[in-house]
């Protein structure tokens, strides 16, 4: 009888993919962990009262937002190891990390910008005029309200991450596109390995929208987007 998982050493394909789905998720994390930190703190410095401050965020974005995921994957991949050759013994799976990541925060950035713009502008005076220091007012008064309003669309940047990590077939990284490739290559079944395929990236965004949905819904804030739903 056909076994769907191997032992003693033997893989299946169910194996494979498994594996594979663990690579496009470990991926999607970590560069979405990126992408928030670079995001939150670009999207800072584009509202702050510094010219020069907001001139490096908006160069920033406009940088990483205007060049395609796919070409930054490969400059990551092929030129930037050759201009710093200390990057040349990180593994492949690092560096398109850092290509989603720092794509994907230039749309976060958008966001956070939206955010705290979005906030009456006497809460920042408020804050200051309590005397607390512009830091202090971005992290107890403007960061708190505006994290919790932009929540919807960051679901959307995280559910993106997952479809935009199948760029890393591109450069060897053994994740569900490159073993959908190669297994219909083994078996002439493409229309059953992609349809798996399919499901799982179906099933890592419908994760991930439920889990930002119980966020969303427990960091509410009353009067404020969505909060009458």
């Amino acid at each position: 009888m056909p076994r769907c998982m191997g032992n003693a050493g033997e893989i299946t394909y169910l194996d494979w993919m498994m594996s594979a789905w663990g690579w496009t998720l470990s991926v999607s994390g970590l560069a979405l962990l990126v992408a928030l930190f670079f995001g939150l703190l670009v999207g800072i410095l584009r509202t702050t009262p510094s010219r020069a401050l907001v001139l490096i965020g908006d160069a920033w974005t406009e940088l990483f937002r205007n060049i395609p995921v796919l070409v930054q994957v490969f400059l990551w991949y092929f030129v930037v190891p050759e201009l710093v050759p200390a990057l040349k013994t990180v593994p492949s799976f690092l560096l398109v990390v850092l290509g989603l990541g720092f794509f994907t925060s230039a749309r976060i950035s958008e966001q956070v910008k939206a955010g705290i713009q979005s906030l009456p502008r006497g809460q920042r005076n408020a804050g200051l005029a309590m005397g607390l220091t512009l830091p202090q007012t971005y992290r107890y008064v403007l960061l708190p309200v505006a994290l919790r309003i932009i929540i919807p669309p960051l679901t959307s940047e995280a559910m993106g991450i997952v479809k935009n990590s199948a760029v890393a077939f591109a450069v060897s990284v053994p994740e569900l596109i490159m073993f959908a490739r190669q297994a219909q290559e083994e078996t002439s079944r493409g229309i059953e390995v992609y349809l798996a395929v399919t499901g799982l990236y179906f099933v890592s965004s419908i994760a991930i929208f439920a889990l930002a949905r119980v966020i969303e819904l427990r960091a509410r804030v009353p009067g404020m987007v969505g909060s009458a739903q």
